[in-house]
């Protein structure tokens, strides 16, 4: 399995400033750390909106009664894993999947010639969106039981005017009311940010499990490919803020012209 995250370990920091009550727990945590929930605990409960600056150093401080040197430790790890963005001369601001540098952030796919820029943004074909009951393996990628109701789109992502991504994605069904295929095709911006503005659900991290596949026919036929071609599938669950799994994605990948690229740190 190849795990594709935003949260990374940092180094342990103290603060002489009296803890916080979120302190009080079994197993030691370092000060920063516990800042760092505190804040997550904000975000996932909406108080800062994708997009929405967060309060300034000084004033965190004061409401968790800790020191600054603290509190910007914990909104370091936060930014470096891409959940916070700093901005010089304006402050912090909640990362949204509507900028620039994050709309790709899970698209790992690169042209063996020129880079991802030259192509341009992927052009999207909804080829099917319905309401259905959920499998057993979908249901358990999830967490929901056999039988709810999930929302299952396919859509074909062409790059330079050439399919080349098939993809089957799944939501649960309540979070994702009336999300239609007409709205999926009028929007024009990358799917997790429609997901974040209009339904509220901010994808922060995801699992992924990569193997080699062959092409069936209905799969050839989408992607311009003939039957028993050599595809890459992808397998992704997507989480929230709090590790609640709310997108399971297969993704079959054309490589003929472009290869799947990770960095690792």
């Amino acid at each position: 399995m190849q795990t594709s995250s935003f949260f990374a370990p940092a180094d342990q920091a103290s603060s002489p400033v009296a803890t916080p009550p979120a302190a009080a727990t079994a197993a030691f945590s370092p000060l920063y750390r516990q800042i760092k929930g505190l804040i997550l605990k904000s975000l996932q409960a909406g108080e800062w909106k994708p997009g929405e600056a967060i309060p300034s150093e000084i004033d965190l401080a004061a409401r968790f009664r800790v020191s600054q040197g603290t509190v910007r430790k914990a909104i370091d790890e936060l930014a470096a894993e891409n959940l916070l963005v700093r901005r010089q001369g304006k402050g912090t601001f909640v990362a949204t999947h509507s900028e620039q540098h994050v709309q790709y952030r899970f698209l790992k796919l690169v042209p063996d010639v020129g880079d991802a820029s030259q192509e341009g943004p992927a052009e999207r074909e909804i080829v099917d969106c319905r309401r259905q009951r959920a499998s057993a393996d979908v249901a358990r990628s999830l967490a929901l039981h056999t039988g709810d109701a999930v929302l299952q789109v396919r859509r074909v992502l062409s790059l330079a005017h050439e399919p080349t991504i098939l993809e089957d994605i799944w939501l649960p069904g309540a979070p994702f009311k009336g999300l239609t295929a007409a709205r999926l095709a009028a929007y024009d911006g990358p799917m997790y940010a429609l997901f974040e503005t209009e339904f509220g659900v901010r994808m922060v991290r995801a699992q992924e499990q990569i193997r080699a596949v062959q092409a069936d026919a209905e799969q050839a036929r989408l992607l311009h490919v003939t039957p028993g071609t050599a595809l890459l599938s992808v397998e992704r669950v997507a989480f929230t803020y709090d590790g609640k799994p709310m997108e399971m994605r297969r993704g079959l990948y054309r490589t003929d012209k472009h290869y799947y690229r990770n960095e690792l740190q």
